[in-house]
């Protein structure tokens, strides 16, 4: 859809059509794959491997379009797509090509436009919901395209394109990027970037992403996912009042505009309709009976205690899709919030110190710039003073009176990514053989989380994303709490150092005496 949608568009407004970065897996599609290719697009492996040749070729091949001005190159700086509905880390290699020129000085400038597509309800959610949980994703076919044609007959609402700013890679590299170094080796030599031009490719990207961010058009059920989530967590027996959802819903509104949310909310119609209306695109996720609003997870059908509670994921982790488009809007005051409530005294420094600890354990999880925890701290301030949610008097961080509900708010955005990470320490303190290999960890964590929900001591089935699963290990391994051993037959065996996960449990949980201890080390 996302690329068809693009050309589409182009073409309607009579702009040049874009050559289009498609993965190969869209290539084997009969008669599809051939209609792709006739639209613009060329096919691309997900991975080079160390295929020198392949790089060479495929880099020409698209530096090519873009000096001789044949089309716009369109590509996904994220390189697949998001499971959960988060940014993910951007790939770097594509962008890599494009500034290329510019670097060389083949052309003067090169513009990105990033475009940000929002689908009010996403063709796959629980396709993409099981496969989080482990169910293998179904090839691209032809015959699966047709199949689907009853997605035409349902209501998906409405899709928003947004064309953000263009940016000048030239103006980017200003006073950044050194370019005499590309003048002592004729250009068509393939070189190998260097440290620098790797660092500002990075910042690059993570700009572009968080561009692509803030320009989402969120709908009113993005909010409304949100509090339906918090509300089942917090163990509303019976939902919510429908009343009360509306009057939850126009406070997060209100509190989500004055964070900066690109918010798409209907102003003529009155918000109770708004509300209906929403709910009613996603009747498949929430039940109404008797004007109370839950979940739809009485849903679970027959089956045993585990069957049951995996069908439950399923709904959880879709509406969690939806909440997470709203992510990038909190993300920062909600990591100043927790580091409140983790922080022994509400001290300007310890409170600083609990929140780039924060923001250094969930780096893996959410897109936050590299290098800049101070403008994220002083962001987050500014955004929870100005919505009236905390005082900050010289070096102290006090919350208001009606700053309680704010951030209680959001620490439970959180929340069940802190619970997941600890559920993850705790697996690999009690129950990581020697031999744990990167291929057993999901299936073993899976098990040990499906455990852990049943017997009641773990509340949040987020847990069992394995995308929440894959991000705390590649945290830990960051942070060198797990390292990675090659050799014996399994390839990557996990080696854990129990006394640092351990430490790092305690942290995330706020038990204090180790959060000093652990903020410094890191």
């Amino acid at each position: 859809m996302d690329f068809l949608l693009m050309s589409y568009i182009l073409y309607t407004y009579d702009l040049a059509l874009p050559v289009i970065a498609a993965g190969m897996d869209f290539m084997g599609m009969k008669f599809v794959g051939e209609m792709l290719r006739m639209s613009g697009a060329f096919f691309i492996r997900r991975s080079f491997g160390g295929d020198k040749l392949y790089w060479a070729v495929f880099s020409e091949y698209v530096r090519t379009m873009l000096k001789t001005g044949f089309a716009p190159v369109e590509f996904f700086l994220e390189g697949t797509r998001s499971r959960t509905a988060k940014s993910l880390t951007p790939k770097l290699g594509l962008l890599n090509i494009v500034m290329d020129p510019f670097l060389k000085g083949e052309v003067f400038d090169v513009t990105l436009v990033p475009v940000s597509i929002s689908y009010e309800r996403i063709l796959e959610e629980s396709l993409y919901a099981r496969e989080l949980l482990g169910v293998p994703k179904p090839k691209e076919s032809t015959s699966g395209l047709f199949k689907a044609r009853k997605v035409l007959s349902e209501d998906y609402g409405s899709i928003h394109v947004y064309f953000g700013q263009p940016v000048s890679v030239r103006s980017l590299a200003e006073g950044r990027v050194n370019r005499c170094q590309f003048n002592l080796t004729p250009r068509h030599i393939p070189q190998r970037p260097g440290e620098e031009i790797n660092h500002f490719v990075n910042d690059s990207a993570f700009r572009l992403v968080r561009a692509q961010e803030e320009n989402m058009v969120l709908k009113p059920w993005v909010l409304l996912a949100s509090l339906l989530l918090q509300n089942h967590h917090h163990g509303q027996k019976g939902g919510t009042a429908l009343e009360e959802l509306t009057e939850q819903a126009v406070w997060l509104r209100d509190l989500s505009r004055q964070c900066g949310a690109f918010l798409h909310w209907p102003e003529h119609a009155p918000p109770s309709e708004v509300v209906s209306s929403s709910l009613s695109l996603h009747q498949g996720l929430v039940s109404i009976s008797e004007g109370r609003v839950q979940l739809a997870l009485e849903q679970g059908g027959q089956g045993g205690p585990e069957e049951k509670l995996l069908n439950q994921a399923v709904v959880v982790l879709s509406c969690a899709s939806y909440r997470n488009q709203a992510l990038h809007v909190f993300l920062r005051p909600a990591l100043l919030a927790l580091a409140i409530a983790t922080s022994s005294s509400n001290n300007r420094q310890e409170v600083y110190n609990s929140f780039s600890f924060l923001r250094n354990m969930f780096s893996n999880e959410f897109i936050l710039c590299p290098g800049a925890t101070v403008q994220d701290f002083e962001e987050a301030c500014y955004l929870l003073v100005k919505t009236g949610a905390l005082q900050i008097p010289q070096q102290e961080v006090l919350v208001t009176e009606r700053g309680h509900r704010t951030l209680a708010f959001l620490t439970s955005i959180l929340d069940p990514f802190l619970q997941g990470y600890q559920v993850v320490c705790r697996f690999l303190c009690e129950e990581a053989t020697e031999a744990l290999t990167d291929k057993q960890f999901v299936p073993a964590v899976r098990k040990f989380i499906i455990k852990h929900l049943l017997t009641g001591t773990l509340r949040y089935a987020e847990a069992l994303s394995s995308d929440l699963q894959k991000n705390s290990l590649a945290a830990l391994l960051r942070l060198g709490a797990v390292r990675r051993v090659k050799g014996g037959a399994e390839q990557g065996t996990l080696k854990v150092n129990k006394v640092m996960v351990n430490s790092l449990e305690d942290t995330l949980g706020g038990k204090l005496p180790t959060q000093k201890a652990a903020a410094a080390r890191l």
